[in-house]
């Protein structure tokens, strides 16, 4: 089983075609990033607000309520309601993108929301002391400081969008999903196996390309990377050269040793 897996992911004509492994990548991948998109817009405004007002908590708790409705049922109900009201391609796209939107809000709303209510309100105040009001006190220092559990959410909102979006081909959609449900339907269990390894592999791979993003972007001193850590020991020389002499200092909590 394993070396027809690899045979049939290796196979040019696997790749090859409309209906080829390439093209069907592509696909996934538009879905999923069209429904992050969309999900973002909602999610991230509103997170912010509530994050930074205090008010209206209930919408993160009624948000990560939808976590349980079943993704299948729901998209069926949505695809009944919606699809013969659509017509074209327009009638399988429309219903899996609001199922999948509904499915990542969730997660980018409750990083935003918990990144910017985590933020220390002496910071708060410091920037209100400095003159800054409003959407500056957001933009310039609650944004900074809340995103590492933005990107998080995000993350988390990929690797689910991604995963899930494979139950769209039941009702006519493209992309990976289709190499699970025709793979079933005919017996195809290689192709079957093989899709699922590919959205498995490229979930992964989106999800390393985000953390090193999020790597990149988010200030050292937020997560206690090396440069913050270099930076406390500029501000406090004694204790940076106590432990490179492997001594201990007062502010390390132990005693100086005697230097007799």
């Amino acid at each position: 089983m394993i070396a027809s897996i690899v045979e049939w992911l290796t196979s040019s004509a696997t790749w090859s075609g409309e209906g080829g492994l390439a093209a069907r990548i592509v696909e996934h991948l538009w879905y999923s990033l069209l429904a992050v998109a969309i999900a973002s817009v909602i999610a991230v405004p509103l997170g912010l607000w509530v994050g930074h007002t205090g008010r209206a908590r209930w919408l993160v708790t009624l948000a990560n309520s939808l976590r349980a409705v079943p993704t299948l049922g729901l998209l069926f109900a949505v695809a009944l309601w919606l699809g013969p009201k659509i017509s074209g391609d327009l009638a399988f796209l429309i219903p899996s993108v609001v199922v999948l939107v509904i499915l990542v809000i969730p997660p980018i709303l409750s990083g935003v929301y918990a990144g910017v209510e985590a933020v220390d309100p002496a910071t708060r105040d410091a920037a209100r002391g400095m003159g800054m009001r409003g959407m500056e006190v957001v933009r310039q220092v609650e944004i900074p400081n809340a995103l590492p559990l933005m990107l998080s959410g995000l993350r988390s909102a990929f690797l689910q969008v991604i995963a899930t979006a494979t139950v769209a081909a039941y009702i006519g959609l493209g992309g990976l999903g289709r190499y699970l449900v025709d793979g079933i339907k005919t017996g195809d269990y290689v192709s079957t196996a093989g899709g699922a390894l590919v959205v498995s592999l490229l979930a992964l791979l989106v999800d390393g390309i985000l953390a090193l993003v999020q790597r990149l972007v988010v200030s050292p001193g937020l997560t206690g990377g090396r440069s913050g850590r270099s930076l406390r020991g500029r501000r406090n020389p004694e204790v940076a050269n106590s432990s490179s002499r492997g001594g201990m200092s007062v502010d390390d909590g132990g005693v100086a040793p005697d230097a007799t």
